[in-house]
């Protein structure tokens, strides 16, 4: 991700979304804006909060975990922080969960709308601290942006 612009992705998510009124459709659309425009990424995907558990929404790479409960592994524990996680090796991560064990790296952002949790984006690459700040503020522009977005609809997927 480090020769990505961040700020014309945001724009071009922007342009993507601004006229639709799907969130189903509209999650679709940003997981796979974002799994295009980031390299060396081997999932990228959307999970929707649904009580107490985080459920798998919209996603490019191999099929995942379904259901993830709120603190636990990196996921969950990014759910109940509300806040990201950037983590360098995963396999150093008490409680990790292994979806798919080429993974080596993940970042967790929350999707929030007015500081209510609707889910998060998760993205793994299979290289270790793949990760930097400046993705990291990357990823938070764009999952603001989303966000903001999907307060257009009633609810989400």
């Amino acid at each position: 991700m480090n020769n990505v612009d961040f700020n014309l992705l945001d724009q071009q998510l922007r342009a993507l979304l601004d006229d639709q009124s799907d969130a189903l459709a509209d999650t679709a659309n940003f997981v796979a804006l974002l799994y295009q425009a980031l390299d060396d990424v081997n999932w990228l995907g959307v999970y929707v909060l649904r009580g107490k558990d985080l459920v798998l929404g919209p996603f490019q790479g191999l099929p995942a975990c379904v259901r993830i409960p709120l603190g636990k592994g990196v996921c969950g524990d990014a759910a109940a922080r509300r806040e990201t996680l950037r983590v360098a090796d995963v396999h150093a991560y008490p409680g990790h969960i292994a979806c798919d064990p080429a993974s080596r790296s993940e970042i967790v952002v929350p999707l929030l709308v007015r500081s209510e949790l609707l889910g998060l984006l998760d993205i793994d690459s299979p290289s270790l601290d793949r990760f930097s700040q400046r993705d990291q503020d990357g990823l938070e522009l764009l999952c603001r942006s989303f966000s903001e977005l999907l307060a257009r609809h009633d609810g989400f997927i």
